[in-house]
């Protein structure tokens, strides 16, 4: 069995695609068509899912006449993954400066439990790197 890839590098129809095949859970193109903004072409979906299934991010099988996709990558890797990448892109690969950046903007919207959670989560990783 294939590994599955990371998802860095996918264009932003091919994250949509795979955002609506992580809410959708199964799909044909058709349902993929409608789950996404916009108006994409039916035909331009189905050559992003085989695009997306040769680059090993999603699998189908046949149902019918019909294909039905699946994700190959777990939603959480996903997530990471793209995380990775936004750091990598906008941050300088610095955590710090995203979370400085998502404290400053987010404060007023924070919750005495996230704080706590956040508090909690500095505290591990300095245990965790021996401080």
């Amino acid at each position: 069995m294939m590994s599955t890839p990371p998802l860095t590098g996918l264009s932003k129809r091919e994250r949509q695609i795979m955002e609506a095949l992580y809410r959708l859970g199964r799909a044909t193109a058709n349902e993929v068509v409608a789950a996404l903004p916009g108006s994409p072409h039916l035909s331009t979906v189905r050559t992003q899912l085989r695009i997306l299934e040769e680059k090993g991010y999603i699998d189908h099988h046949v149902d019918g006449p019909r294909y039905v996709y699946a994700t190959r990558v777990p939603r959480h890797a996903a997530r990471r993954s793209a995380l990775k990448d936004l750091v990598d892109t906008f941050f300088e690969g610095s955590s710090a400066k995203v979370v400085t950046t998502l404290l400053a903007q987010d404060t007023a919207k924070l919750s005495e439990q996230d704080l706590d959670r956040i508090t909690e989560l500095v505290r591990s990783a300095r245990r965790n790197r021996g401080e």
